[in-house]
């Protein structure tokens, strides 16, 4: 029955009645909400979530083929964006130096000239030699060098999507080593 009623209002949406949209925005968005909210733990970004959601769900409505349920596919949608929340969510809080620091990484100033970073860079050291070679040099190039995908790949003669998962995977294992120091 509520598939029946979903099938009705999204054939009425792709007709060209917005509030069919709003009514199925209605009946879903606390369920999209409460199950952004239980995998991303808080409701600042479970709001931010749901949103997104909605978005795609306006956008993607007029092409949905009723290979599963409305319901399915948005707990589908949530999790992806949920879990997209929560990788954004690590990378902002992956901080392994103080913010004067990382301001000076980012300047290109050699950090290595001063006593004091000495300890702070030993364990970055550490960490980045655990790394395997290309992630190291993606990582390193990318993070503290900043240049571009583009100036990598062809450094590197590598490909930008490759490039791109290799500095995922070692910005991964980097924030997991340095919690880890």
């Amino acid at each position: 029955m509520v598939e029946n009623i979903d099938f009705e209002l999204i054939n009425r949406f792709k007709e060209g009645e917005e509030q069919a949209f709003n009514l199925l925005a209605a009946k879903y968005q606390k369920q999209v909400y409460w199950h952004a909210r239980r995998m991303v733990g808080n409701h600042i970004d479970a709001d931010d979530v749901t949103q997104e959601v909605l978005i795609v769900m306006y956008k993607k409505l007029k092409d949905f083929r009723f290979d599963s349920s409305l319901s399915t596919w948005l707990y589908k949608v949530t999790s992806t964006r949920s879990i997209n929340q929560l990788r954004k969510n690590k990378v902002k809080r992956f901080v392994f130096l103080d913010d004067q620091e990382s301001m000076e990484l980012q300047g290109n100033e050699n950090l290595y000239k001063s006593v004091e970073d000495r300890e702070k860079l030993d364990r970055l050291d550490r960490v980045l030699n655990q790394l395997p070679h290309k992630q190291r040099q993606v990582f390193v190039l990318r993070r503290f060098d900043g240049l571009s995908y583009e100036e990598i790949a062809e450094i590197t003669g590598k490909s930008v999507g490759g490039l791109k998962a290799n500095y995922f995977h070692a910005l991964k294992k980097v924030t997991e080593l340095m919690e880890n120091e």
